[in-house]
């Protein structure tokens, strides 16, 4: 059948095509190869254009050129049929063997032959979580949790107490070289000790870091296995070791020391909030929050096992796998990594609670760099079609160069033209995001990229940062987020140019952009309660947060009491 097939396609057949202009009669003719790959209308444009044709014949060139193209493609499949039945006929194809190739391809194109997805480990452990957590057990998976959160801060408190005492004995052996340096030791010598212990540093960490991610695999593994036997158990009512089981033994809580200096202290915290109504017709009910905090205290969890950060606990598990999700903005660098700034404090508060349902930080930062690699070598191709157009802008090759030599660097939008930022960057320069389960009130982290442009005074509505902003409540409505957390001055914090005027005109720029946001969610959702949370620095002073509060019902409508009082 490929033969026949072979010999009707790459066929030439003649176009021809003969019109009158005045009293002459003019003859086209145009040989077209078959199958016609082109599509019709744009073949029809090439002719007018290439042979200079007159505009009155347009319309009836472009009729004659589709039936003709049809009438030919016509015959070619029609000769191609019969020669198939010849060869069905003549025994030349395996009837068994073509009504097999016919099965199958139809068994593979049509949904209701298509296989069933067989469930993953992660969709059944999802589901039998979300059973337990909802079920009398859910204090005694606390509590399991608990106790693990508590083993591995201990551990990286015996971590950090060797790496200091490396680095103060490090740093004695340096003090006695420098007195000696110029009398009997060199600079040569200077430079490999220096060597030497920033090898040794490396060594050190690199092996805490293995015990790390030893220990946590091992508490995973016996957490999901723990919990699918607790699971099985609850299905058989006759097991009378099940109520020992899931009883609550508060005097095995690991309550660990004060005395190691990890312990976080809580600050006072400053806090409004703000109910309020969107939309022009049918209005939505928001809560909004305005909130003097450090961004990490949303992530952290506290050693002491009060009542009050267990409620926290609970609420964020009891929502872990529901349509209630609770989400935070963090201001990071276009480096996807957790070596410095915020994203280092971030991937230090993941790493003390061994995450049971999702991969651990720096694995899911390692499927972000290869998502932006290989979106990056997708886009390449696209990018030099506008190579000629972002030269004659100026200044962009030399940043596109530099961009792509950092292939693990989000790229940043101000490096390209407009019109390329529009056409092909729009999905990838902003954010990224990362799962987990083993914060406090968290489960969903955007780490929104940001450069020092957020420090100046002269952003607009259009800047990168706050249509990022608008890209990541869409998200938030579109994956069932209903609480997200943001900074409402666009840094984490405060610097001697961010005087009382700046935070002020800051403020209002991200409470207006919010809010037309907002009011957006409605066409992206329909209309679904959520609480936004506008974060200040913790340094921020007290009368400027009340100033902040006071600039909030300015620009959002919120709702006002009604006193009812009975006539006598």
């Amino acid at each position: 059948m490929k033969k026949n097939r072979e010999r009707f396609c790459n066929r030439e057949r003649e176009f021809v095509y003969k019109f009158k202009v005045g009293s002459q009669c003019f003859e086209l003719r145009v040989p077209l190869k078959f199958p016609v790959q082109e599509n019709a209308s744009h073949l029809h444009g090439r002719l007018m254009l290439l042979h200079n044709l007159p505009c009155f014949i347009e319309k009836d060139l472009k009729e004659a050129l589709s039936q003709f193209i049809e009438e030919e493609s016509l015959r070619d499949y029609d000769r191609e049929a019969e020669a198939a039945l010849e060869a069905v006929k003549s025994g030349e194809v395996d009837l068994h063997q073509l009504a097999s190739t016919w099965a199958k391809a139809y068994a593979e194109t049509t949904l209701e032959h298509a296989r069933p997805e067989e469930p993953s480990w992660d969709e059944d452990f999802a589901d039998v979580y979300h059973d337990l957590i909802h079920s009398p057990a859910s204090e005694t998976l606390l509590n399991l949790e608990h106790n693990y959160f508590v083993s591995i801060s201990e551990l990286i408190g015996e971590r950090d107490v060797e790496l200091k005492k490396l680095r103060e004995r490090q740093g004695i052996e340096m003090e006695k070289v420098m007195q000696e340096l110029g009398k009997s030791l060199t600079d040569q010598d200077v430079n490999t000790l220096a060597a030497q212990h920033f090898e040794s540093q490396q060594d050190l960490e690199n092996k805490w870091s293995n015990e790390l991610k030893q220990s946590t695999a091992i508490q995973k593994q016996e957490y999901q296995e723990w919990v699918i036997k607790l699971h099985q158990d609850l299905k058989n009512p006759n097991n009378s070791s099940l109520s020992e089981e899931i009883k609550v033994q508060p005097n095995q809580f690991r309550e660990s020391a004060e005395a190691n200096g990890r312990v976080y202290e809580e600050q006072r915290k400053l806090e409004e909030s703000f109910t309020i109504h969107l939309g022009a017709q049918l209005k939505t009910m928001h809560n909004l929050r305005l909130l003097r905090a450090d961004m990490l205290d949303f992530c952290k969890h506290k050693r002491n096992h009060r009542s009050g950060v267990k409620l926290h606990r609970l609420q964020t598990a009891l929502s872990l796998y529901s349509t209630s999700l609770c989400g935070l903005v963090l201001l990071v660098d276009n480096r996807i990594n957790s070596y410095s700034g915020i994203k280092r404090d971030f991937a230090t508060v993941c790493q003390e609670c061994t995450d049971f349902h999702f991969p651990r930080i720096e694995e899911q930062l390692e499927v972000v760099q290869q998502v932006v690699l290989y979106a990056r070598t997708q886009r390449r191709s696209k990018l030099k079609e506008s190579h000629d157009s972002g030269s004659r802008n100026g200044g962009s090759d030399d940043k596109t160069k530099t961009a792509d030599r950092n292939y693990l660097n989000i790229l940043p939008a101000l490096s390209f033209p407009r019109c390329v930022q529009e056409k092909f960057l729009k999905p990838l320069r902003e954010f990224y995001i990362t799962r987990h389960s083993n914060l406090s009130e968290i489960h969903v982290a955007f780490h929104l990229c940001v450069d020092d442009n957020v420090k100046s005074g002269n952003i607009t509505a259009r800047d990168p940062a706050i249509m990022g902003l608008r890209n990541i409540l869409k998200v938030c409505c579109t994956h069932d987020i209903t609480t997200v957390s943001i900074p409402l001055l666009l840094v984490h914090d405060m610097s001697e140019e961010m005087t009382i005027p700046w935070c002020l005109r800051r403020a209002e720029l991200v409470f207006k952009c919010v809010k037309g946001f907002m009011m957006e969610m409605a066409s992206w959702d329909g209309g679904i309660s959520r609480t936004v949370q506008f974060l200040v620095p913790q340094s921020i002073s007290e009368e400027m947060f009340y100033q902040l509060s006071n600039m909030l019902p300015q620009i959002f409508r919120v709702s006002s009491t009604l006193t009812l009082t009975s006539k006598h």
